[in-house]
């Protein structure tokens, strides 16, 4: 890992952990576990890279590590107070998971079109169903929810959005993901 890529990894991990303390100072349980998550999540790029026998390129672990943030963040306000925020984080999540399956795909000699479009569009309506899940049991037995729901408009939004996520990585994926779709990478 070059050092800018430790660098960067290790402002968005602090970035975190000042969500996780303004989240536990305004007792705010979503913040607090979205910034938990998050900061695990930071380490999904190492773990592929590992697992995998890959090497990513640092703007590649900054991507994945930039949508931890995003969705820590937006705890803290933006989801609420900014429109488009959640728009931002759908499509943002979207392509790293569409991207995965694209390169997936590609190095097992397999059309990753129907393959990125079935897993982004899955995964989305699963999603959909946790959050609603947690936040309906969180209202049932009295405690803030770590998930909110806005209603079937959001959801809709949420899905199209992912949507979006999965064409990009579909009109992107060659230029941006080749050296991974490839046996050598």
């Amino acid at each position: 890992m070059a050092s800018t890529d430790r660098t960067a990894k290790r402002g968005i991990r602090y970035a975190l952990f000042t969500v996780l303390l303004v989240g536990i100072r305004q007792r705010d349980p979503g913040a607090v576990a979205n910034a938990v998550v998050a900061a695990i999540g930071t380490c999904a790029s190492d773990f592929v890279e590992h697992s995998y026998d890959l090497e990513l390129r640092p703007w590649q672990h900054v991507y994945v590590d930039t949508a931890m943030i995003t969705h820590a963040v937006g705890m803290l306000g933006p989801y609420d107070d900014t429109r488009w925020w959640d728009h931002l984080t759908h499509t943002h999540s979207a392509t790293i998971l569409g991207g995965a399956v694209f390169a997936i795909s590609r190095r097992r000699g397999r059309d990753p079109r129907p393959r990125v479009i079935a897993v982004v569009a899955c995964f989305g309506v699963l999603w959909e169903l946790v959050e609603y899940a947690i936040h309906r049991t969180a209202n049932r037995i009295g405690v803030e929810p770590v998930l909110v729901t806005y209603g079937k408009t959001d959801t809709a939004l949420d899905l199209l959005f992912d949507l979006v996520g999965a064409v990009l990585v579909l009109a992107f994926g060659d230029r941006v993901l080749g050296e991974l779709a490839t046996e050598d990478a």
